[in-house]
């Protein structure tokens, strides 16, 4: 059974162990971080669990520091154990972090990168209606002018928004 629920005590020191046995680098104090901003309003965390055993996270940042979204909430560092997936876990997360957004805006933002490992995410965003927004490559949160060079990592992203 999948259930997910909000970021709470107890849960960094659980996802990051679980990332880190899987060879990620996702250090316990970036969930401290998360919660604390949870806590002050400023980003939810959404987990999911399978039978009580950590699956995944989506978080939604309530102010993007993407400037071009001018207040869009956009939803980013979202991770679903690779054991759980193809079982709907990612699509339950979105769901419920659409959901949330719905609340407060008509729009939602996210970025995806660009490399092979993000071609789920891509195909995924795409299907659920999810367009880019015009402004190219993006690296770092800025936008990258034509005929610069930049190096093909996780701060290369394409910014997509959606009509909630």
């Amino acid at each position: 059974m999948v259930a997910i629920r909000a970021l709470r005590e107890g849960d960094p020191e659980v996802i990051s162990e679980a990332f880190t046995a899987i060879g990620w680098d996702k250090p316990v104090r970036q969930y401290e971080k998360y919660l604390a901003e949870q806590v002050a309003g400023v980003r939810d965390v959404l987990v999911a669990s399978v039978d009580g055993e950590f699956a995944g996270y989506v978080t939604v940042y309530w102010v993007s520091p993407y400037e071009p979204f001018n207040g869009i909430p956009e939803i980013s560092d979202f991770n679903v154990l690779p054991k759980f997936r193809r079982r709907g876990i990612g699509n339950g997360l979105m769901d419920a972090a659409e959901a949330r957004v719905a609340e407060r805006s008509e729009v939602v933002g996210i970025g995806v990168g660009l490399y092979a490992d993000y071609g789920t995410a891509q195909r995924m965003y795409v299907r659920r209606g999810y367009v880019p927004d015009g402004r190219g490559l993006i690296y770092d949160g800025k936008q990258v002018p034509p005929g610069e060079m930049v190096r093909n990592d996780d701060s290369a992203t394409l910014m997509f928004t959606k009509a909630l």
